[in-house]
């Protein structure tokens, strides 16, 4: 594993025994470095979308031509747990289906989420850490 891998995961907050659901995978580009690194971290395979289970974490692929984005993040929603995060993955700049990040600062608050930190996850992959918005009590 690379260290920029490495450090990524660590970013990313991945603890072992963490469950990850995986959104948008696509062989023909999706980093399997980085993959295989999330499922060494956490201690089993990445969930996929035919999963039913509540996770800690969602990675969703995301590419300028993959659809309605707030959709896509609606939906993740409801299979993290409380104090989970949605890791959006999007090409980086120059990369075919890299979308601007205003896109996905746009579509976090109409999905409610709060989007946090951005960073390089993988040669060929920017990672935008969502979390859900906390309810005034």
């Amino acid at each position: 594993m690379s260290p920029q891998i490495g450090a990524a995961v660590d970013r990313m907050g991945i603890s072992e025994g963490d469950l990850i659901l995986e959104i948008g995978f696509d062989p023909s580009d999706c980093d399997e470095q980085l993959r295989s690194a999330l499922a060494t971290k956490c201690g089993s395979p990445l969930l996929d979308h035919e999963s039913q289970e509540v996770v800690d974490h969602v990675i969703l692929w995301w590419r300028d031509e993959d659809g309605d984005l707030v959709d896509e993040l609606v939906d993740a929603l409801t299979f993290l747990t409380e104090d989970g995060d949605i890791w959006v993955l999007n090409p980086k700049v120059g990369q075919p289906g890299h979308c601007e990040p205003g896109e996905i600062q746009d579509a976090a608050p109409t999905a409610g989420l709060t989007q946090t930190i951005s960073f390089v996850a993988a040669p060929m992959w920017t990672s935008t850490r969502l979390v859900p918005r906390k309810s005034k009590k």
